[in-house]
């Protein structure tokens, strides 16, 4: 038996013994119901009272029903798909905690037999469990950590090849209800649906939506399809049938909490409903695109500031419960403004640092300049002397090619000397000539005399190879 039972709970209850016949009792009144167990389906505070049962002529001890009209503190859903599934089958059931889904165990109960079952942890907040009914029609599914539990899911059997698939949690008034016409192994084609044995709609589709649920929508529903198995074959005959009745029973539920904004990212959590002990309020976020990112957040207050982007919803917490989870609020996060201090500071430093190097690659490149006009009037000044240079450089190869005596050697040397000075005395009244304004006469006579200086030096030149290789042969 659950520690405390919710609005919307199946509840089982079971009387033990031996003997026949069995009698039920609520509040003292005789019930008709004669089964060793009574199935209380979708429970809400009407069902509050004391239930006893007699077997064998023993009564057993009085079991007081209190319904919470709240929500408990975890939730557990089917991942796909909904209350009903066919024979042999599973469906995992996910739960979602708000603290840790670790320390949490969860139980079956098939028939009047219950059993223990290990949650497969995903993350701090979610656990998965594999939900089978093996060979028994229906089953209820919870999970507990001490004192907190989830809600409770109802699985149904169907041994038919249409179903119609109910979800798998209460229908609340006021929101939409889906009912779905299912074929085991393929789609519909086409579907009716029926509430109480009467069509409810003239559409063929293999949905039916209820919008605004209302305690008239309360019954018994079912379904007849048409199918092919066209994966199978293409040329599957058409194949119909009807699916089991479901029940669908309306509830208020619990008090809806609400998410509003005050401003574009403040939120706000109110519940006009709620009892007087619903004080703080718990906040939940999910990411856009994960919805196992379901956390709960550290505000406690009724309004809060958003700064994330995702889903926001609330829910009131009073006392053992909480109330209905509120709408879901999308918020999309603005992009924070950019400070441009930085950039222009940078920017600024950026430039003065270019101007900084021109600055100095220009001084340099001006001292460089005074540099080469130095060095090359240094140069200028010092032609002379490199030219006296290689002159007496052609001396000493001249000394070399041959092994001439020193008498030899002296005429050479003065007729070689006699020439240099006639050309550089030529040469100095040729430019004598030409810095002065001269006459063409004074000018031809210039060049002619310098050009009679060059050929004597040549003359005289050639005269001492002549004698330094007449001295070598009669040397050999």
């Amino acid at each position: 038996m659950f520690p405390d039972v919710f609005a919307g709970d199946d509840v089982t209850l079971i009387c033990k013994g031996r003997g026949e016949p069995i009698k039920w009792f609520i509040n003292g009144d005789p019930q008709s119901h004669q089964g060793s167990s009574m199935l209380l389906t979708v429970v809400t505070s009407k069902n509050n009272g004391i239930y006893e049962c007699e077997r064998g002529g023993s009564k057993s001890d009085p079991y007081t029903l209190i319904v919470e009209e709240l929500e408990p503190h975890a939730q557990l859903s089917p991942f796909i798909g909904g209350a009903v599934m066919s024979k042999g089958g599973g469906r995992n059931l996910v739960l979602y905690v708000d603290d840790d889904a670790y320390g949490w165990k969860c139980f079956v109960l098939r028939g009047e037999s219950g059993f223990v079952i290990k949650p497969d942890v995903l993350n701090k907040t979610t656990a998965v469990i594999y939900a089978e009914l093996k060979e028994a029609k229906r089953a209820t599914f919870w999970c507990e950590n001490g004192t907190r539990r989830s809600n409770a899911v109802t699985l149904k059997m169907t041994e038919l090849k249409v179903m119609l698939d109910p979800p798998a949690a209460p229908a609340l008034l006021g929101e939409s209800v889906t009912l779905s016409c299912r074929v085991w192994g393929g789609k519909a084609e086409t579907a009716m649906f029926y509430k109480d044995n009467k069509p409810i709609t003239d559409r063929t589709e293999d949905t039916y939506i209820i919008t605004n649920a209302t305690q008239a929508d309360t019954g018994q529903y079912r379904c007849h399809a048409t199918y092919r198995y066209t994966h199978i074959s293409a040329d599957a005959a058409r194949q119909e049938g009807d699916s089991d009745a479901q029940e669908l029973k309306v509830i208020g539920g619990p008090p809806a909490a609400t998410v509003d904004s005050t401003s574009h990212n403040n939120l706000k959590c109110f519940c006009r409903d709620c009892p007087d002990n619903c004080k703080s309020c718990y906040w939940y976020h999910t990411l856009f695109n994960d919805s196992f990112a379901h956390r709960r957040l550290p505000e406690k207050t009724q309004i809060i500031t958003v700064k994330e982007g995702g889903l926001y919803s609330c829910r009131r917490v009073c006392g053992k419960g909480f109330s209905r989870f509120s709408n879901v609020y999308s918020y999309t996060a603005q992009p924070e403004p950019v400070n441009v201090l930085p950039i222009v500071v940078a920017a600024i430093l950026m430039v003065l640092g270019v101007l900084i190097v021109v600055l100095i690659a220009l001084k340099r490149r001006r001292r460089g300049g005074s540099s080469v006009q130095a060095t090359a009037q240094a140069k200028d000044k010092t032609t002379g002397g490199d030219y006296e240079q290689i002159q007496l450089t052609d001396q000493a190869v001249y000394h070399t090619l041959g092994e001439n005596t020193d008498k030899d050697k002296a005429k050479a040397k003065a007729e070689a000397e006699g020439g240099y000075e006639a050309l550089e005395k030529r040469q100095e009244e040729a430019v004598y000539h030409t810095l002065g304004e001269n006459t063409d006469k004074d000018k031809a006579k210039a060049k002619a005399e310098a050009e009679g200086g060059y050929e004597a030096l040549k003359n005289r030149q050639e005269e001492a190879v002549y004698h330094t290789l007449g001295a070598a042969e009669g040397q050999g």
